[in-house]
């Protein structure tokens, strides 16, 4: 199926079922075929735990500090009251 830009803006969420489903869809411009509308497929699986046994958490990584609290909010506030 071939639709032109005007008809592709009023029925974009029809045509993106169709192309789903298996139906070639290509937009064109004063009937030149531009683009094709395809399902997208991921290039490959995500892996999760990349990082696993090799970054180590901080026992103190929740406790203030007050060099970085002074980058905050200035040196004349203490915000440990």
């Amino acid at each position: 199926m071939i639709v032109n830009i005007s008809e592709a803006k009023a029925n974009l969420s029809k045509l993106v079922t169709m192309a789903y489903h298996g139906e070639k869809v290509v937009i064109a411009k004063n009937n030149l075929p531009l683009v094709e509308l395809v399902i997208h497929k991921p290039e490959k699986k995500r892996k999760l735990g990349l990082l696993a046994g090799k970054l180590t958490v901080p026992e103190d990584i929740m406790e203030e500090q007050p060099e970085i609290d002074e980058m905050f909010y200035g040196p004349e506030r203490d915000i440990s009251k």
